[in-house]
């Protein structure tokens, strides 16, 4: 789990959280204990997360994060390097905050969950700390996860329950590097139980691929066009022309089951056949891949989700969910934030593509400006029309060995014209197929088990009653 925050946005977090959990506590004197201890509790808590860290020194980055500590009109720290590995090489052992054992009295008094919302706070915290490297170690989330521990244990010593699972740290911890000599083996056992690679595919044989998923003709010739341009853009650059910039992020508008997911795995292979991208995956996430509930865990969601995707595609569907208008706090924001900044880091290597219906794509690009000065080239996904939809239920029909009757067939094609022209915004194009598709199967399996001895010809055949969706 890495991370690229600066020690200034890390003051900004640990102060939104403090004031955030502030506002939570009813009792006014309880609210007063907290703010006076808080600072200095953490500091301590912090030195311990790097303790745990033996893999990793000191560092003036560790220095400016540690002098972040300090909330809303509090004096900030200023330790010098020397307090900082002093105090870290001392820390001893993790003692819950004084205001704790109050925090739960309150809890078991007023029904409240302050205490178990606390120690999922504090969490966060130290991960934010333990990622000042740019990684969070396993022996990092372990202490974080043994402090969580000891919090949680009063709580169910004092028969607090739970609303919801409590947060674990070791989600966000980086695997532990193996060994020189274990990565030698590694690789020798990889030398003799692995397969010989496959050749990745040539742009020739993608863009056949693209050629032959059903329907797109505009999609298609937009790809191409694309192509076309970063080719040449290569060509003149090796010619020592000049190249005006150019962003190849994309907006990708249309309905659900119209093929995004699959042409935007296709543009990711094409980018790296065209040498646009060094590895040419796809990354796909929505919103609940990016956003989490907590102040802080956001960021480090969003930046592990553009880590896998740098070298290839990010694909954010239903992106639009990432803008709440009611909401100019939402979490979904941090996400946008988070995205841009590594597209502008990473912009050689990191294409990102974000998805959804054709209006509230719109009105995302245009909530943030950011978004708009880096996604200026949007490709149209139309719905199926009731033949592409019936090639498609044909080819399903065909990958999975089975074949319609020619009254199936006619039934089918009827059905499927119906369900094309009297379509909604809830018309799912190729996932209706799908549904349509699985649904036969389970009908017709229940008629041929009825059968003594079927022919392969019976396992294989759909007829009008296994595709009659009120049977």
């Amino acid at each position: 789990m890495s991370t690229t925050l600066t020690a200034s946005e890390v003051h900004k977090q640990y102060n939104e959280v403090i004031a955030a959990f502030r506002k939570l506590i009813p009792d006014p004197s309880l609210r007063i204990a907290f703010s006076n201890q808080m600072d200095g509790y953490l500091r301590q808590y912090v030195l311990g997360v790097w303790q745990a860290d033996s893999a990793s020194s000191i560092s003036p980055r560790h220095v400016e994060f540690y002098n972040a500590i300090y909330s809303s009109g509090r004096q900030a720290p200023s330790a010098l390097y020397w307090e900082v590995a002093s105090g870290v090489a001392n820390f001893d052992l993790f003692q819950p905050p004084a205001f704790f054992e109050d925090l739960r009295r309150c809890d078991r008094l007023k029904g409240t969950s302050l205490a178990r919302r606390f120690a999922d706070q504090l969490t966060l915290l130290l991960l934010l700390f333990a990622a000042v490297d740019g990684v969070v170690s396993e022996s990092e989330a372990g202490f974080v996860n043994a402090c969580n521990d000891v919090l949680i244990g009063l709580c169910d010593k004092d028969g607090l329950r739970a609303d919801r699972p409590g947060l674990r740290a070791d989600q966000f911890a980086a695997p532990k590097p193996a060994s020189p000599a274990a990565l030698k083996q590694e690789e020798a056992s990889k030398g003799e139980d692995k397969p010989p690679e496959e050749p990745e595919p040539s742009l020739e044989e993608l863009l056949a691929e693209l050629d032959g998923l059903c329907g797109l003709e505009r999609v298609k010739k937009d790809v191409k066009s694309l192509i076309n341009l970063v080719k040449v853009r290569k060509l003149r650059e090796e010619a020592g022309l000049p190249v005006p910039p150019m962003s190849l992020h994309l907006v990708f508008m249309g309905n659900p089951g119209t093929g995004k997911t699959t042409v935007a795995r296709l543009l990711a292979k094409i980018y790296h056949a065209v040498g646009v991208l060094s590895k040419g995956q796809l990354v796909e996430v929505d919103r609940s891949g990016l956003v989490a509930g907590f102040v802080g865990q956001t960021a480090l969601k969003a930046q592990e989700a553009v880590q896998k995707a740098i070298g290839g595609v990010l694909f954010i569907d239903e992106a639009y969910a990432l803008v709440n208008a009611d909401n100019a706090n939402d979490f979904g924001h941090e996400a946008i934030e988070v995205i841009l900044k590594n597209m502008e880091d990473h912009r050689q290597d990191l294409i990102v593509i974000v998805a959804g219906y054709t209006d509230r794509m719109e009105q995302f690009i245009h909530a943030n400006p950011g978004l708009e000065s880096r996604f200026n080239k949007y490709f149209f996904f139309e719905d199926y029309d009731g033949g592409q939809l019936m090639e498609i239920f044909r080819s399903m029909c065909k990958k999975n060995g089975y074949a319609l009757s020619e009254a199936g067939q006619r039934f089918i094609e009827k059905d499927l014209q119906a369900l094309y022209e009297e379509r909604d915004e809830n018309f799912g194009n190729a996932r209706d197929v799908r549904n349509l598709f699985e649904q036969a199967v389970a009908r017709q399996a229940n008629r041929v088990a009825q059968l003594e001895s079927p022919t392969r010809e019976q396992l294989m055949e759909l007829l009008p009653e296994d595709l009659e969706a009120h049977q």
